[in-house]
């Protein structure tokens, strides 16, 4: 039997897989911590990262103890958002890593996707 953290790591390889297929475009990684929600834009041909966000910047920061929640995310997508369009990214591939798909990470993926098409 897998513990639970090898579980996580097989479904973000399986992710990360399919995500290759794609190489042309940059991907959207997601990361989230129990408090915390972060978000990269990751060129893989180049091994650089074009744009980023996360909930510990100025202006997302409020003084709770959790920050990793819809409202949060959606903020956090939007920035990431806006951060990709001026850097000139119009596609991207969503990089959900080994997390399900809904909640915090569709939301995040929903607000970004005003931005930038995936």
């Amino acid at each position: 039997m897998r513990s639970t953290l090898r579980r996580f790591e097989v479904r973000k390889q399986r992710t990360r897989i399919n995500i290759r297929k794609n190489s042309d475009r940059p991907r959207l990684s997601v990361f989230k911590s129990g408090r915390h929600i972060y978000a990269q834009l990751i060129d893989d041909s180049q091994g650089v990262t074009l744009a980023s966000a996360s909930s510990l910047e100025k202006e997302i920061r409020k003084p709770k103890k959790s920050l990793c929640n819809k409202e949060t995310a959606a903020l956090v997508g939007k920035l990431v958002g806006e951060r990709a369009k001026k850097a000139g990214v119009d596609l991207a591939v969503f990089d959900k890593g080994g997390y399900s798909y809904h909640g915090v990470v569709k939301t995040l993926a929903d607000s970004a996707r005003e931005f930038i098409s995936f």
